[in-house]
């Protein structure tokens, strides 16, 4: 059967109907998104679990990250969350992982120095809706995971690639894997988006339903 690939739109659009017509709440979807995450550090990267660093934006797809590294916790390994998006822009989704992760007391912090210690790095930065160029903090941010010899596994999409064109808006994370929730993303598949993605994993278990 031939690989279904997708632009961020119909992601959304799949998301939406989901979560609004199907009934199936975007907490559950986010727990599935970060269950595959987490599944594939433990799997593909046994010998990079000694200090596993979040990189978390504020929006859902930092969401994931937060959810990752509970997860990561439960699963007994040693992990820390890099907080770098807005914190008075952050989602409803986000808020609520944010405050399980202090229930588990999981180690945040805004400092990018944590980076350099990391056995491997989870870009939970920006999702898929990137499609303006990168500035400002997120610039310093990107080019510090980057610098990091650690290896990176991606949320959905590298931070930084736009999802349909595969386009780097200004600066991108360049992951050794990007896992990428229900279907392939159009940007994943050409140009320096595929470069920036390396190897694809496509959690196609999610729950999200196919109209």
């Amino acid at each position: 059967m031939m690989e279904k690939i997708i632009t961020a739109e119909k992601m959304r659009e799949l998301d939406s109907h989901t979560i609004n017509e199907v009934g199936i709440p975007s907490l559950v979807l986010m727990e599935r998104a970060a269950l595959a995450v987490r599944d594939e550090i433990i799997t593909a990267f046994p010998i990079n679990q000694a200090n596993i660093i979040i990189v978390a934006g504020s929006g859902n797809n930092g969401g994931d990250g937060l959810a990752i590294a509970r997860l990561l916790k439960i699963a007994g390994l040693q992990v820390k969350i890099v907080n770098v998006g807005n914190p008075a822009h952050t989602s409803e989704e986000h808020q609520v992982q944010e405050k399980i992760c202090r229930y588990y007391h999981i180690p945040e912090t805004t400092d990018l120095t944590a980076l350099q210690d990391a056995s491997l790095i989870v870009d939970a930065i920006f999702g898929i809706g990137i499609d303006r160029e990168i500035k400002g903090h997120y610039v310093d941010v990107i080019h510090a995971i980057n610098a990091v010899e650690a290896p990176v596994v991606a949320v959905d999409v590298p931070s930084g690639i736009n999802t349909d064109t595969g386009e780097v808006m200004g600066v991108a994370v360049q992951a050794d894997t990007t896992v990428t929730f229900a279907y392939n993303k159009l940007g994943l598949t050409k140009g320096a988006g595929q470069k920036h993605a390396g190897r694809v994993v496509i959690a196609n278990d999610m729950g999200t339903y196919d109209m």
